[in-house]
């Protein structure tokens, strides 16, 4: 099979967010359309739904995999009654369970993430390698942990690296310095999305072909752009490698996200050809008024 070429995949957090009227989405208007309008800009997009929900219907699978096209990258989360309430333990069948529920969306899957808790530490990884060693070949996975042991440059984060870089997952950067460059008070909305993220250290590696990076972004576009500046250089390089980085973009409360996701991509477009992004439904139709 001829691999695709490398490619970045730029998304936001959600495609189901009613306060993008009037620029990602048309300012009236349901929502059936939005996962059209969202796929349209961008290639990707980071399904939090099945964290908290599971494995969804096979009617909105049908629906998602008719108005997504071939392109696009669903960048789902494990269900949390796996990572966290079973914590990878006994989980094969719903594993299994889970994975054939998204069946007509495999082709357009991006990492599936392992999201695990923050009070998950080194005891889970003989869990995640059963886990990873079950995974189909032709489905990416990114691993995220919390854990402070796997920050620390010790042995029990020198063997997650081994362990993921064995079969080819990847580990997710969660890049939180924008959201707490300032204390919350500084900048209202702030407090709550800093009490939601983990404060941990950005750890920059890559362990397979999808380096997955979610950038939590600040309400201040300065900050941002400082803190984006290296991330430049090296998505850039990853792409010359010949893998394929999904950029993943978040801000406090989501509503500048597809504005500072554009803002980002214009800044790596000055360094490696990249396709245009197309412009948001809403701003296209405000134009003709």
């Amino acid at each position: 099979m001829t691999m695709p070429p490398p490619r970045l995949h730029l998304g936001l957090p959600m495609w189901a967010n009613p306060d993008w009227r009037g620029g990602l989405y048309p300012p009236h208007g349901g929502s059936d359309d939005w996962l059209s309008d969202y796929a349209r800009v961008f290639s990707t997009v980071e399904g939090n739904t099945t964290f908290y929900s599971g494995a969804p219907r096979p009617s909105t699978v049908a629906a998602w995999a008719r108005q997504a096209p071939p392109s696009f990258r669903f960048c789902f989360k494990l269900p949390a009654s796996l990572t966290h309430e079973k914590r990878l333990e006994g989980i094969e069948a719903d594993l299994e369970a889970f994975l054939a529920a998204l069946t007509p969306l495999h082709d357009r899957l991006g990492p599936t993430m392992v999201q695990l808790p923050r009070d998950v530490g080194p005891e889970v990884l003989p869990r995640l390698e059963a886990l990873l060693a079950r995974w189909p070949t032709e489905l990416p996975c990114a691993v995220e942990v919390r854990h402070p042991e796997f920050f620390h440059k010790g042995r029990a984060e020198m063997a997650l690296n081994r362990l993921l870089i064995t079969h080819g997952a990847d580990r997710v950067m969660l890049d939180v310095r924008p959201l707490f460059a300032t204390p919350p008070e500084v900048r209202a909305g702030l407090a709550r999305a800093q009490a939601d993220k983990p404060r941990l250290p950005l750890h920059v590696l890559s362990t397979g072909d999808f380096p997955l990076v979610r950038f939590i972004g600040h309400l201040d576009d300065a900050i941002n752009e400082q803190v984006f500046t290296p991330w430049v250089e090296r998505l850039c390089l990853w792409i010359k490698q010949g893998k394929s980085p999904f950029l993943l973009v978040h801000t406090p409360d989501n509503r500048q996200a597809p504005d500072l996701a554009r803002r980002l991509h214009a800044r790596l477009a000055e360094r490696i050809s990249l396709p245009p992004l197309e412009a948001f439904a809403g701003t296209s139709q405000a134009s003709l008024f």
